[in-house]
């Protein structure tokens, strides 16, 4: 420990994160430790590093850059990733994905309220539902939907710490279980008496989504830059003058703003601007918000983590539900096992795993896997914000 932070300067401090984001994106990189990033995978360093350096003294766990990050890098990564969805393709899918995928969410939405009226009474930090309400947006899209989350509800640094472990374990473990299930899929959808005829169809239609990507260019970086801090700044000038809603709040003037560079980026992606993705706009939607993960970890309590073994079991009955809802679903349409595992994994894990579990079942259909992510995580911010509510409501029951 350090009688002060050795780094405190705002420019230092970005200049530490990104280095800390390089390193362990560069390690990521080598075969040796395919297996550790397997099960720890950068998001999760991203946060721990930099609450290992404010434990240690590197950092100070309050600085304006914080709040500065907060505010702006956000909104611009979302803006990113939004604007190059490609809607039309999420509709393809077909109902089946979209049912079973929307299941999950149910499942989620549902299972989120029901697990904290069972464990809330059992937790010391008075904030811990609205962990659970960045946690719901983890499991309903993916990391960026967390980070929202987090922002709207105000979910403070240290309530979080324990939720990024339940994240990992409970939501790796059941994609663990996932793919080890692949090898009964067969068996699955016999019994299921499942009806694959979607699933062959969009097999044969699926094509290669890095066709069209091209090295990036001056103007490239020029149009996404410029007009994702001008839908940032500009959101921001409108939500500060929205009025907060709900009781406990839920609409904040931070998640009006997010709300608003969301629907702008949805809009936007049925323009010429969607192409932007062919030169890596997500990409660099990605790198803005690991860096914004960073800074959260930075001001997150080490000594949170103890209280994990509680909300992991909280978190382990919520994925049971979620399952349930799926199984439910699935038999009502007689899904095949493929799309309860993509449908579950749109969910919980994001884009980020859901084409890795499709891949491992049907190696063709990877894309498929990102299409249902992608579209999670677009639902995610409007379902999140609905579980946050509910649990607002219990935690004020409790």
């Amino acid at each position: 420990m350090f009688a002060s932070p050795l780094v405190s300067e705002p420019m230092a401090i970005i200049a530490l994160f990104t280095a800390i984001l390089g390193t362990v994106f560069w390690l990521d990189s080598f075969d040796a430790l395919e297996s550790v990033f397997r099960y720890l995978p950068p998001v999760i360093w991203a946060y721990f590093v930099p609450m290992l350096c404010t434990t240690i003294g590197i950092t100070p766990a309050e600085s304006a850059v914080y709040d500065w990050m907060s505010t702006y890098l956000l909104p611009f990564s979302l803006f990113l990733l939004m604007i190059t969805v490609d809607l039309k393709a999420i509709l393809r899918l077909g109902p089946m994905a979209l049912f079973m995928m929307c299941a999950g969410t149910l499942g989620i939405v549902v299972g989120g309220p029901v697990a904290f009226a069972i464990f809330g009474p059992f937790f010391e930090d008075p904030m811990a539902w609205k962990g659970f309400a960045a946690l719901s947006g983890s499991w309903i899209g993916g990391t960026a939907n967390m980070v929202a989350m987090k922002q709207s509800v105000g979910t403070p640094d240290s309530t979080l710490g324990p939720l990024l472990v339940v994240d990992v374990v409970a939501g790796y473990g059941w994609m663990g279980v996932l793919i080890f299930l692949s090898a009964y899929q067969d068996r699955f959808d016999t019994w299921m008496q499942a009806d694959t005829s979607t699933m062959d169809a969009l097999q044969e239609k699926m094509k290669n989504a890095d066709d069209n990507r091209r090295p990036v260019t001056l103007r490239d970086l020029s149009v996404m830059v410029g007009i994702a801090l001008a839908a940032t700044v500009g959101a921001k000038a409108i939500a500060d003058g929205l009025p907060e809603l709900g009781d406990p709040t839920i609409i904040t003037a931070g998640t009006w703003a997010i709300l608003i560079v969301v629907t702008a980026g949805l809009l936007l992606s049925f323009t010429p601007l969607q192409e932007m993705e062919n030169a890596g706009a997500s990409r660099m939607g990605y790198f803005a918000l690991y860096l914004l993960l960073t800074s959260i970890g930075a001001k997150a309590d080490l000594m949170a983590v103890l209280d994990v073994p509680l909300y992991l079991l909280a978190g382990i009955v919520w994925i049971a539900i979620h399952i349930a809802f799926l199984m439910a679903a699935a038999r009502m349409v007689r899904a095949p096992l493929f799309f309860v595992a993509t449908g579950s994994m749109a969910n919980v894990g994001g884009a980020a795993s859901a084409p890795i579990v499709a891949g491992v079942y049907l190696p063709a259909m990877a894309p498929v896997g990102l299409l249902m992510g992608v579209a999670g995580y677009i639902l995610g911010i409007y379902a999140a914000l609905g579980c946050s509510w509910l649990l607002g409501l219990v935690a004020v029951g409790l």
